[in-house]
């Protein structure tokens, strides 16, 4: 099944990436500019898909991301500390960015001719973000159907909806993903910070997976204390 990816350079999104070129199925990568303060990302998302040999489309969406303000990955508001389920994360919410990303991944796909459209949307993301609960992923794929209907038949892979970031790194490490060319950090310095939601989620699903990290963290011990307490410091 000839599959686009949406990936954001991301610790999840590449590892699916790789994941299912390992199994002969990635046609294309497709990543958003949203306007986002850690672009940076994106040169991850790009070399991943240089080195699996597949076509790379980095779609601008920056317009629309400067209308979905208040979120700290758009705005010039701090990203919260802590752990990543923490009430605290809901600050990192883009409203709809999944819905809007998906729709014009959707659209490509069926333009190119592709059978699916893939995303890594998984369990430890229900807390938060609304646009990545199995709810909402069953409801859009049902959309698809009938806006593409007699056009195209483009259908979603949610594989990972159902379980944890653990899981997505063990799977990952099974297919040999290069954790060390992601990049998860929201605050999008030079190195990851260590003490943002998703680099203490990042660092416990390491450690849940028995699988050694390659990342290089500014603080790397605070994960503990933050799983520990599921607070923030």
């Amino acid at each position: 099944m000839n599959t686009a990816v949406v990936c954001s350079g991301g610790l999840d999104s590449v590892s699916l990436a790789h994941v299912l070129a390992d199994a002969g199925k990635l046609r294309r990568i497709i990543s958003f500019d949203y306007g986002q303060r850690h672009r940076k990302e994106l040169d991850f998302a790009r070399a991943a898909a240089d080195r699996l040999g597949v076509p790379f489309h980095l779609i601008d969406l920056s317009g629309v991301g400067a209308a979905l303000s208040g979120s700290a990955l758009t705005d010039d508001i701090d990203v919260p500390d802590g752990h990543y389920a923490e009430e605290t994360m809901r600050i990192t919410v883009v409203p709809n960015r999944n819905a809007i990303m998906l729709t014009v991944a959707f659209g490509l796909a069926a333009a190119q001719g592709d059978a699916a459209v893939a995303t890594a949307v998984h369990g430890g993301d229900h807390f938060i973000y609304p646009d990545c609960r199995p709810a909402f992923t069953e409801a859009f794929a049902a959309m698809q159907r009938t806006a593409l209907d007699g056009y195209a038949d483009v259908a979603l892979l949610v594989p990972f909806v159902h379980r944890s970031k653990a899981d997505i790194v063990a799977e990952g490490a099974r297919v040999g993903t290069p954790f060390a060319q992601t990049w998860s950090c929201y605050k999008g310095g030079e190195i990851h910070c260590g003490r943002c939601g998703t680099c203490v989620e990042r660092r416990e699903a390491f450690d849940l997976a028995g699988v050694d990290d390659p990342t290089v963290y500014e603080d790397a011990d605070f994960w503990r204390a933050a799983v520990a307490g599921r607070g923030v410091a």
